[in-house]
C-alpha cells in the first residue's frame, strides 16, 4: 500500500509521528514537497520527490505518472485542499476541499458561520494589493480593539492587535512591508480565556480528544507562551464549538480548534486549523492519551471506521512551554536535547533553533528557541518539573 504525503517544512510531527505510524500500518511513503533537499536530509530513509506542492493540479500529475495511491495525506495547514482535492481525484477518503478551504480562508470561515447563524464575529476582508485606508474609507471603522491578520495566515504570523484606526493602518502597512499583495482580515477582538479542542473524525464518528489552556504573551502580539492539557472541557462548551465545525462541514482527520471562552460563558471559534495540532502539542497527546493517534489519523485516510471507543486515558497532566527570544541577535548558547524523569513526571526538550544562527525579532512563535513538554499524573508535579528545569537552563543571545 502506497500512502503520498504533501509537506512543506520537514516537522517533528512527520518524523516522530505520522512516518513511525505508516511503517506500523505497513505503508510506503512517497514525500512530495517543494523542498526536497531538506526532506531527504531529515528522512534519508524514505522516498522524496520534488513538487509543486501548493499547486492541486501538479499534485494529481505527479501522481498520477506513479503508483496508484491508497491515501493521498497531509498535516501541513498550507495544503489541506491540495491534498482534498488530489484525494478526491483518485476516488480516495479525504477531507471535503470545501471545507479545507473554507476553515483555512479566515473571510471565508466568518461569512459561513454567519451565514450558517452558527456565529457573528465582526469581520473585514482587505484583499491582496488593495490599500486598507481605501477598504476602511468604504466600510467604516471596525470595533475596537481589533485584530488584523494574513487572511490565510497560521501560528501567529503577523497576527497583531490595534486599539485604533492610526494603529490599524500601520500594522496593516507594515504586514504588507513583509508580505507584499497579501490580503488581510480585520476582526473584532474576542476576550476571554483561550483555549483548544482536539478532534478525531471518520465522517461518521468523532472524538473528542481534550485540548488545552493556552497562555499568550501580552498584546498587541500573541505567542503562544504555554500550554496546559485540558482532558475534557464543559459539555456546554464542546457543544457550541462541535455545532459551528458541523456548519463548516469539519468532520474528517484530525483538526485542531482554537476558541475563546468569553465572560458570559459563551464559547467562540477564533481559528480551525484542519489538522492535528503543532508544535510537539500531537506528540505529547498521543503519549498522554495512550493512544496510537498517529495510526488513527491515517486509517480514517486508508478509509478504515474509527473504534466507537478509542480507549484514551483521561487521568493524565501535561505542560509544554516554549522559550523564546525577547530580542533579536544570534544564539550563542543554549541546551541540548533532553530526556529527564521527575518522580512520575516525564520531560523532554527539544531545541528549534542551532547556536550560531541570527534572527530577526518576529514576535511570532518563529522567536521560540526550542520547546520542552512533560507529562504525569498531577498538574501540580508538571508544572514544579517544567519551571525548575527552565530555571536551570541558559539561553544567550548576542545582538
Amino acid at each position: 500500500m502506497r500512502m503520498y504525503l504533501l509537506a512543506l517544512n520537514p516537522t517533528d510531527s512527520v518524523t516522530e509521528g505520522f512516518l513511525p505510524a505508516a511503517r506500523t500500518l505497513g505503508l510506503g511513503v512517497t514525500v512530495l514537497t517543494d523542498q526536497p533537499a531538506a526532506h531527504r536530509a531529515r528522512y534519508p530513509d524514505t522516498e522524496v520527490l520534488a513538487c509543486d506542492v501548493r499547486d492541486f493540479r501538479a499534485v494529481i500529475a505527479l501522481i498520477s505518472a506513479r503508483r496508484p495511491p491508497d491515501a493521498v495525506f497531509t498535516n501541513s495547514d498550507h495544503l489541506q485542499t491540495q491534498a482534498a482535492l488530489a484525494a478526491e481525484y483518485f476516488a480516495l477518503p479525504a477531507k471535503d476541499w470545501r471545507a479545507a478551504l473554507r476553515t483555512k480562508d479566515k473571510a471565508l470561515l466568518r461569512r459561513h458561520l454567519a451565514a450558517a447563524g452558527a456565529d457573528r464575529v465582526f469581520s473585514l476582508e482587505i484583499p491582496g494589493r488593495t490599500p486598507p485606508a481605501e477598504v476602511l474609507a468604504t466600510t467604516g471603522e471596525p470595533p475596537f480593539p481589533c485584530v488584523v491578520k494574513p487572511r490565510e495566515g497560521v501560528a501567529s504570523e503577523d497576527v497583531v492587535m490595534a486599539g485604533t484606526a492610526g494603529e490599524l493602518l500601520a500594522r496593516c502597512e507594515e504586514i504588507r512591508a513583509r508580505r507584499p499583495g497579501t490580503a488581510l482580515v480585520v476582526e473584532e477582538f474576542l476576550e476571554g480565556e483561550l483555549y483548544t479542542l482536539e478532534t478525531l473524525g471518520d465522517g461518521r464518528t468523532r472524538h473528542v480528544l481534550g485540548g488545552f489552556r493556552t497562555e499568550l504573551s501580552p498584546a498587541p502580539y500573541f505567542i503562544e507562551e504555554r500550554l496546559r492539557f485540558v482532558p475534557a472541557h464543559p459539555p456546554d462548551v464542546v457543544s457550541r464549538i462541535v455545532s459551528q465545525l458541523d456548519a463548516l462541514g469539519v468532520g474528517f482527520g484530525s483538526c485542531h480548534t482554537e476558541f475563546v471562552v468569553g465572560p458570559d460563558g459563551r464559547a467562540r471559534i477564533i481559528e480551525v486549523n484542519y489538522r492535528a495540532i503543532g508544535d510537539q502539542c500531537d506528540l505529547l497527546l498521543a503519549e498522554l492519551l495512550g493512544i496510537p493517534l498517529f495510526e488513527h489519523v491515517l486509517r480514517t485516510h486508508l478509509g478504515e471506521p474509527l473504534p466507537a471507543d478509542l480507549g484514551a486515558r483521561t487521568d493524565g497532566a501535561a505542560l509544554l512551554d516554549y522559550p523564546y527570544a525577547r530580542h533579536p541577535g544570534t544564539l550563542t548558547a543554549a541546551p541540548g536535547p533532553a530526556d529527564l524523569t521527575f518522580g512520575d513526571v516525564r520531560l523532554t526538550y527539544r531545541p528549534l533553533r542551532e547556536t550560531g544562527e541570527r534572527h530577526d525579532l518576529y514576535h511570532t512563535n518563529r522567536d521560540i528557541l526550542g520547546v520542552v513538554r512533560a507529562t504525569g499524573r498531577d498538574q501540580g508535579s508538571v508544572d514544579t518539573a517544567v519551571r525548575d528545569f527552565l530555571a536551570a537552563q541558559q539561553w544567550e543571545i548576542t545582538p
